[in-house]
């Protein structure tokens, strides 16, 4: 038998040239005739990687060494990187970060969805840390933090760079908390939400009920605890948003995001998918004559109804899935914006936006992978992709926000 000290090849041990990022964290080289997933690595590099986990033709592999190092290559300021699993690109300067993600979105684009993207790809971005208004934090054994790189095991953290510093002084007094024999064992994890100035606390896992006392406590000890709703200000429009309502989590781009969502479209009616509680409905209203938003959740609906009204805009609620609503469609809107989920339009809401024809069709899109299998059959039906948008509401993070607006040819 061969002994993996002295024969790395005997323990899957390779040298790589990294040659590309592809979606989802990673550096794609080839070994072998083999494609080789490599985290924390960057385009151009030379690398020692360990093979993982194997599948038909692709290696899931694990950074050993970096031998030759690319120029774009920074150290990393957090020192959780690697082992927290919220950051992947920590290791790049982020001006190439966002460069690269415009390729990678292209490439998404022209494989998944047959898609050729504009030669140009707009860019919107900010600046790259203390950024994040939301987080999820994972509770076990008296520690507080984030989830590890590929595991559900807890990685303690004191600070993250990329969250808000009122956040970052919620997750410190948490740590004091949970030190009390008071804390909730039972409690294992929970969200922080903030608009800057307030936070709200969310429990999401938990063994049993939390008793109302210990939302109290918290009220007593984070700085700026609030209790059910927060008012967050965009711009000169304030949104309530409840603690079941989806708001986007970039602080300094919100504002940017809804501007190029619709930027340039005015008309007779307009119609706001999977519309939250009312960032692109209420941007609508002042552009058109008639706005429809159509939203699920009862919370974010709600929340939708109230900030439309405070507002004093005319938007008209439907409570109810986008398929549902789409199906019992006559007539075609002027202009369709969609936010949809990660898991995009789906089959049958491309389908029904190809019978209805509206002229104009913007989506925003949080993954470029659902978006090009969208942005495919939407082109099927007639639909031009005119132009591209990357927000990049994620800094350090393979994630990327992606506005495509589209026109009946």
């Amino acid at each position: 038998m061969q002994d993996p000290e002295t024969n790395p090849a005997a323990a899957g041990v390779r040298e790589a040239t990294v040659e590309k990022w592809v979606y989802g964290g990673r550096g794609l080289a080839r070994v072998d005739g083999q494609a080789w997933l490599i985290p924390f690595v960057l385009p151009g590099e030379t690398v020692r990687a360990e093979a993982g986990r194997r599948r038909p033709g692709l290696v899931e592999a694990r950074l050993l060494e970096v031998r030759a190092p690319s120029p774009e290559r920074r150290d990393p300021p957090c020192p959780y990187f690697q082992r927290c699993g919220g950051c992947h690109y920590q290791h790049a300067r982020y001006e190439y970060q966002v460069a690269q993600k415009r390729e990678v979105l292209r490439e998404a684009l022209r494989r998944l969805g047959k898609v050729e993207a504009p030669d140009q790809i707009e860019t919107a971005a900010a600046p790259p840390w203390e950024y994040r208004n939301r987080v999820q934090l994972h509770l076990a054994g008296g520690e507080i933090g984030f989830l590890e790189t590929g595991s559900n095991r807890v990685c303690p953290v004191e600070h993250c760079p990329v969250a808000h510093p009122e956040l970052n002084r919620a997750l410190g007094a948490l740590r004091r908390m949970a030190r009390d024999s008071r804390f909730p064992r039972f409690l294992k994890s929970l969200e922080l939400f903030t608009n800057g100035t307030e936070v709200q606390v969310n429990a999401l896992e938990t063994a049993r009920p939390l008793a109302r006392r210990f939302f109290e406590w918290c009220a007593g000890s984070i700085p700026g605890a609030a209790a059910g709703t927060l008012d967050y200000a965009v711009s000169d429009r304030v949104f309530r948003v409840g603690h079941r309502s989806f708001f986007q989590v970039n602080c300094f781009l919100i504002e940017e995001l809804a501007r190029r969502a619709v930027e340039g479209e005015s008309g007779g009616t307009a119609l706001d998918l999977y519309a939250g509680v009312g960032l692109f409905s209420l941007a609508l209203a002042g552009r058109f004559d008639s706005v429809t938003a159509v939203e699920s959740g009862a919370g974010a609906a709600g929340d939708l109804a109230f900030n439309a009204s405070r507002a004093g805009l005319e938007v008209r609620v439907e409570r109810s899935t986008v398929e549902a609503y789409l199906e019992g469609l006559a007539q075609p809107p002027d202009f369709v914006l969609a936010d949809p989920p990660r898991a995009g339009l789906g089959k049958t809401v491309v389908r029904e936006l190809n019978r209805l024809r509206p002229p104009r069709v913007t989506v925003v899109a949080c993954d470029p992978a659902t978006l090009a299998r969208d942005l495919g059959g939407l082109a099927a039906g007639g639909y031009r992709l005119e132009r591209l948008t990357l927000v990049d509401l994620f800094p350090q993070t393979f994630h990327l926000e992606t506005i495509a607006r589209l026109r009946l040819a």
